[in-house]
């Protein structure tokens, strides 16, 4: 298939606005397939995962195709909901154009908004399906002025070319059709086709299209619009990447059959029977079934076996796929998603995919102890395929935490675990990495003395410990005159501070922002050693910060939420009711960004409180900031409860 006669396209919009359905009766349609499947039923191409059958919704991107007028039309779905973002933002880097889809029912969601903002990011040509509108109470007219007034006023109805409002409108788009337009006021058919197909493609116009996908109603009108007026892998004529072959240069890639062969890995899918799949889209040259790639990122060259087209889950062999294609290719051992492939003489470098930051965490804890070997290659497995989701240990509570989009994100993954791996796991909310510090200066002396035949164990030290400012860590200051403790035993006294530093003194937690100065000490000629010492300079530090007014810092984070100016009072409102402080706000056209620092521990339930305060329009992002006192009235407790099993542990031994 000749590149000037492809087309490509995402589908986006709000969950249950009916994209699904809508590939459905493309494919039928064009006799893709032979019968419509149905969601209810878990019969479509697009929807074929267990969790998308269970849920009756999209959870992956998936990739459809087919021919119709003698041109190739490929097709990735997405998700609507907000949770598998990720998969919105990979599927956006492998097409050329959107159809941005509208329930007529609900008009413009939380879903479609998203999907406009996105769509203007990434600079794509849009048109807009009104779906369902054989529901009672449809009005077409409402959600096309919702539309104008909300994203553009060029959004406009197609309905004839001959509409004199469709023809004015497209004359404004370009100065040599407004100058005709003028003079005659009117314009020939090839002019309004030409001029529309233009001005969609510069994002001038947004045609409109409305039907019902469900009744197969404006189906062949969506199809014939977007041959007419959506642009071929041609029409984009470059792509701007790095040379990494010349110092890394900015360099056009040339969209043409004939240039050099360039990709990007924008997709990985596990499937259960062939292994991993890659999927990318070829933006330049042809690439064969049964040859090699050099990735540029990995700089190294693999082979490849076959080449895939997908049909949903179904996998259809090609000899070759060139400019503009979306493919799928099997068990490749170095290529990863953001992976830039070319030729080895020209080494194209695109850039890297940016996914969102996990917006909620969970801590993991398995059902069974028989899945310990089996949960690290299911993590690894499920990351792989959603780079949206990540899995971390932390080191200071022990947990296995991981974390993603959204509580239907990590629930989805917790089923795949379940589903896919046999893996049974309980999730949690995580334990907060609070520190130890102290508030005041105090003088002790750690003494270790054991004598039980033989060789006894001395060790004596006494130390100062003094508060730091907030970011100092922990000093370690020798003070020792006149040989009180013998030069070689010294680095056992702060090796027994750090060591008992790293388990905390009053609540288990890392000791931080402290000097500790060794002032005095003694020693025994015989029974002296390291490890006396040591435990000398543990108990000491354990019972400095004891005495010292001790304190737990709390992980404060700097948040920064997107908002509608709407919503701009009930949120300052919740970020104090957290204990948050307000830092600054901004304005970015419709939306308000407020900038605030939150203590990690009122966070961890924050996307699903967000998302009802502004009916799922809100999002946020937030990272470590620093580290402060946790008020006392919240850190007793935590401090008791430490004691309380401490000591009851002590009784059991």
């Amino acid at each position: 298939m000749d590149a000037k006669n492809k087309r490509n396209f995402i589908l986006l919009g709000h969950a249950q606005s009916g994209k699904t359905t809508i590939t459905e009766s493309i494919l039928y349609f064009t006799k893709a397939v032979n019968r419509k499947g149905k969601i209810e039923d878990g019969s479509t191409v697009s929807d074929y995962s267990f969790d998308e059958i269970e849920r009756k919704s999209s959870i992956n991107l998936s990739l459809l195709f087919c021919d119709y007028e003698g041109c190739r039309i490929q097709i990735v779905d997405t998700p609507g909901y907000a949770d598998f973002f990720g998969e919105v933002i990979a599927g956006l880097r492998a097409v050329d154009s959107a159809i941005i889809v509208v329930d007529v029912t609900s008009g413009i969601q939380v879903g479609v908004e998203r999907a406009w903002q996105m769509v203007e990011a990434a600079g794509l040509p849009c048109m807009f399906f009104i779906n369902k509108i054989d529901k009672e109470g449809a009005d077409v007219n409402k959600v096309l002025a919702d539309l104008k007034s909300s994203f553009s006023k060029n959004c406009v109805i197609i309905e004839s070319l001959e509409d004199p409002l469709l023809m004015e409108a497209i004359a404004e788009s370009d100065d040599n059709l407004l100058e005709k337009y003028l003079s005659v006021l009117r314009l020939s058919i090839d002019e309004i086709k030409g001029g529309l197909a233009a001005a969609v493609y510069k994002r001038k116009l947004f045609p409109v299209i409305s039907g019902s996908a469900l009744a197969d109603k404006g189906i062949k009108d969506l199809l014939d619009d977007i041959l007419e007026y959506f642009p071929s892998p041609l029409d984009r004529i470059s792509v701007v990447v790095t040379n990494s072959l010349k110092a890394d240069e900015i360099k056009e890639v040339v969209l043409k059959e004939d240039s050099p062969f360039s990709a990007l890995v924008f997709k990985n899918i596990s499937d259960p029977y062939v292994g991993q799949l890659s999927l990318l889209r070829i933006f330049s040259g042809t690439l064969a079934s049964n040859s090699s790639f050099y990735n540029v990122n990995k700089k190294t060259k693999e082979r490849i076996g076959q080449i895939n087209i997908l049909q949903g889950r179904e996998q259809r062999g090609l000899e070759a796929a060139s400019c503009g294609d979306i493919i799928a290719i099997p068990k490749l051992k170095e290529t990863n998603v953001s992976d830039s492939l070319s030729q080895d003489k020209e080494q194209f470098l695109f850039d890297a995919l940016v996914f969102p930051e996990p917006a909620i965490s969970a801590s993991v804890k398995l059902k069974s102890r028989e899945d310990e070997e089996k949960i690290a290659m299911a993590l690894h497995k499920l990351t792989t395929d959603d780079p949206t989701f990540k899995v971390s240990h932390d080191t200071q509570t022990k947990e296995l935490i991981i974390s993603g989009l959204g509580d239907l994100h990590l629930d989805v993954m917790v089923a795949r675990m379940k589903k896919r791996f046999n893996v049974a796991v309980e999730l949690g909310i995580p334990k907060v990495s609070y520190k130890e510090t102290i508030t005041k200066s105090a003088r002790v002396q750690g003494k270790f003395k054991r004598q039980s035949g033989g060789r006894g164990q001395y060790g004596d030290c006494t130390i100062e410990v003094q508060p730091l400012e907030r970011g100092k860590g922990l000093e370690f200051v020798d003070k020792i005159f006149g040989g009180a403790i013998p030069r070689n035993f010294i680095p056992s006294v702060e090796k027994g501070v750090r060591q008992a530093a790293s388990e905390g003194a009053v609540a288990g937690y890392p000791i931080e922002d402290v000097r500790v100065t060794l002032v005095d000490g003694s020693y025994h000629e015989v029974d002296s050693s390291d490890m006396a010492f040591q435990i000398a300079g543990a108990m000491a530090l354990r019972k400095a910060i004891s005495e010292a007014g001790p304190a737990l810092l709390e992980p404060i984070m700097d948040v920064e939420v997107t908002i509608p100016e709407e919503c701009l009072g009930a949120i300052t409102g919740d970020i104090n009711s957290r204990r948050g402080r307000i830092v600054g706000m901004e304005i970015k056209g419709k939306t308000q960004i407020v900038k605030a620092q939150v203590p990690l521990s009122e966070m961890f339930k924050y996307t699903n409180d967000l998302r009802s305060i502004t009916a799922g329009r809100g999002s946020y992002r937030m990272h470590l900031s620093h580290y402060e006192n946790l008020p006392h009235k919240i850190a007793s407790p935590i401090i008791n409860q430490y004691q309380s099993t401490k000591k009851q542990e002590e009784v059991g031994r």
